[in-house]
Parts: structure tokens; C-alpha cells; sequence
């Protein structure tokens, strides 16, 4: 199961560079119900993401190299690239900020997941993140995906 928020921002933090990135790729092989296949650094997975915002389910599979190339080229829509900083927040919570490149530069979008909804729906977000997109399906990546 996935708790998530995710949100504009207002500015990007200036030292970033102090964080951890992870350089991601993934493409859409199918957007309802959401099939997904990622590289993440030298990791490879699927994913399925059922339906919801807030909540959902979401299944890992892990891929090869080879399987993930395979299956990127059976992608629908764009192939989204994007380099993730991961920032503590405090000591539970860990914002992951993405920055897009590629067309969907500038883009930039935060995520905040939570062990429980209580927790996501009680978040308190810091300064400089803007509007709360969670409930927004044009800010999910399958739609991005979808875009161009």
C-alpha cells in the first residue's frame, strides 16, 4: 500500500546538492490500471498502481537490465526522466523531490509518503512547497507520461 502527497513547490531548496539523487527513467506500458517499468540508478522494476490518489495499492516486481529495456520500448507516450532528491524532513519523513527534464522541463514536483493516512492527512508541509496536487490526476506521472 502507498500514502502519498505530492506538491507543487514554491522554490527549490539551495542546498540541494547536500542530498542524495537518484537519476530516474520510466515509462508507461499501460495508465488504467498503471503499468509501470523504472530504472532507478543500475535498478530495474515493474510496477502496478491501482486506482486512487491518497491511497493505493502498489506491487514492486523486480526486472534485469535486459527485461526493462525490452519492455520501455513497448511504452506508451513519453519515456519521463528525472533526477529524484531525497531530503529528510524530520526524523519518520523524507520529501522526494523530482525534478523533470527532458519536455516536461521545468517541472518540478514533491512527494511526501506516510505509514498511515492519518499521518499523510495531518502533514503539515514546510515553507516552500506550493499547491497540494495529490488529488489532481494531470499531476500523475502516468498522465504526464500521456502528454506528448
Amino acid at each position: 500500500m502507498e500514502i502519498e502527497r505530492k506538491f507543487t513547490v514554491k522554490s527549490i531548496p539551495a542546498n540541494l546538492s547536500e542530498y542524495p539523487c537518484r537519476k530516474l527513467e520510466q515509462g508507461y506500458l499501460n495508465t488504467s490500471p498503471v503499468v509501470r517499468v523504472r530504472r532507478e540508478d543500475d535498478n530495474y522494476y515493474l510496477t502496478y498502481k491501482g486506482k486512487g490518489f491518497l491511497v493505493r495499492e502498489e506491487h514492486n516486481l523486480a526486472l534485469t537490465k535486459e527485461a526493462y529495456l525490452h519492455l520501455r520500448e513497448k511504452a506508451d507516450g513519453l519515456i519521463i526522466t528525472k533526477d529524484r532528491y531525497l531530503i529528510p524532513f524530520n526524523e519518520k519523513l523524507t520529501i522526494e523531490l523530482d525534478i523533470f527534464a527532458g519536455p516536461l522541463a521545468p517541472l518540478v514536483l514533491a512527494e511526501v509518503e506516510f505509514e498511515t493516512e492519518e499521518e499523510a492527512n495531518t502533514f503539515t508541509p514546510p515553507e516552500w512547497f506550493d499547491k497540494d496536487v495529490t488529488n489532481d490526476p494531470s499531476f500523475s506521472n502516468s498522465a504526464l507520461s500521456q502528454m506528448f
